[in-house]
């Protein structure tokens, strides 16, 4: 290469490199907290956002985009059933029975939260992956 002249593609080499720095990053099970206290937690919160009392954007930090709308397609369906009904958003009253935790990969966590509720007893089927240090929801199920 002649003195004074630049490589062939500078920019996008470092393109690539500053994409993939900066790319969600997949962290081991090793590396992360116990997912536990977040699975509970996070039942509680998707129960009380689909029950109207909780903002969904609390939740935002603990799930990816696509789990974050599919929650609010689903919140946005319950509210307008209570509106259509007439019934006022109200906190729910439920107990956590039971977590079950499988884990398929590392930094993988799928889980299943059986919760109990005066009306009937519910499971809530959550994906936790680690991504960039910390657990996230990728899916999330209330059947």
């Amino acid at each position: 290469m002649p003195a004074g002249s630049l490589p062939a593609h500078p920019v996008t080499a470092r393109a690539a490199d500053v994409d993939e720095f900066f790319a969600p990053q997949r962290t081991s099970t090793s590396a992360l907290p116990d997912p536990d206290p977040l699975l509970r937690n996070l039942t509680r919160g998707v129960l009380e956002v689909l029950a109207g009392v909780r903002e969904i954007e609390q939740l935002a930090r603990w799930l990816t985009e696509d789990a974050y709308r599919a929650l609010l397609t689903r919140a946005n369906l319950a509210t307008r059933a209570r509106s259509a009904r007439g019934v006022p958003a109200t906190r729910p009253v439920h107990a956590i029975r039971s977590v079950r935790l499988c884990v398929p990969a590392d930094g993988v966590i799928e889980a299943v939260v059986v919760v109990a509720t005066p009306a009937r007893t519910r499971a809530v089927a959550v994906r936790l992956q680690g991504i960039d240090r910390r657990w996230r929801a990728t899916s999330l199920a209330l059947l």
